[in-house]
């Protein structure tokens, strides 16, 4: 379950149980109900911050949670609902967020990663992928908002038509990350970022954001329907 740690003035919020390696930090429902626990936590304090979300071992995280997803599918809007929240609370958080991706992020996975203002990937391991056109899935209303609002657009559309994964060189030179770094420095690296823009922290920086990312945050709100389901 994600978790909290703290580094000066910037906040990390792990997306995955302390020590473990393995996990594929899924979206269950309890995973999200953590990932907003945990970032109500990070708006509760005062002074200087930012965020920078991470997660240890070969995943960042996989995206949606299909073994809880299949065995509840009577309950797959309210869920698909509940997903968007977790990118609109990044989205319009009242201060930077920077994504350390040091292993594969995947579907909804990658979709967090974009919803930070900032994303630092491992050069050497990992890929960044959208495979819902390989899985023949398609994307929700605000999801698609989410991809083709945040990235280039000839980027988005060859990450969501082909199901192309990205790796560290290939998603910098293709403006899906801002920087990559060898080995073991990505969160050391997104830290950096971070606590450079700890002063920004507050209500003008929110306002900003809810303005840049309204059109998507509108979509994101849009409740999901038979017509606009999702997998990832």
């Amino acid at each position: 379950m994600p978790y909290l740690e703290r580094d000066g003035d910037v906040h990390i919020l792990y997306l995955g149980d302390p020590g473990r390696t393995d996990s594929e930090n899924r979206f269950h429902p309890d995973w999200m109900d953590r990932f907003h626990a945990a970032l109500d936590e990070v708006e509760a304090t005062s002074g200087p911050a930012a965020l920078v979300v991470t997660a240890t071992g070969k995943f960042f995280t996989n995206g949606l949670d299909t073994d809880w997803l299949f065995g509840n599918l009577g309950e797959i809007h309210g869920y698909l609902d509940r997903v968007h929240t977790v990118f609109s609370r990044l989205l319009t958080f009242p201060m930077t967020t920077v994504a350390a991706i040091g292993g594969h992020a995947f579907g909804a996975g990658a979709m967090l990663a974009t919803s930070c203002d900032l994303r630092v990937m491992r050069a050497d391991r990992g890929f960044y992928c959208l495979p819902e056109a390989n899985l023949n899935m398609p994307f929700t209303v605000g999801m698609n908002a989410l991809m083709t609002l945040q990235l280039p657009r000839h980027v988005a559309v060859e990450a969501m038509t082909t199901s192309r994964r990205f790796g560290g060189p290939d998603a910098l030179a293709a403006g899906i990350v801002n920087e990559i770094v060898d080995g073991d420095g990505v969160l050391a690296a997104a830290v950096a970022r971070a606590n450079a823009t700890t002063t920004l922290r507050g209500p003008n920086l929110a306002k900003i954001k809810a303005d840049v990312h309204a059109p998507i945050v509108t979509a994101l709100a849009t409740k999901t329907d038979p017509g606009n389901l999702a997998f990832g």
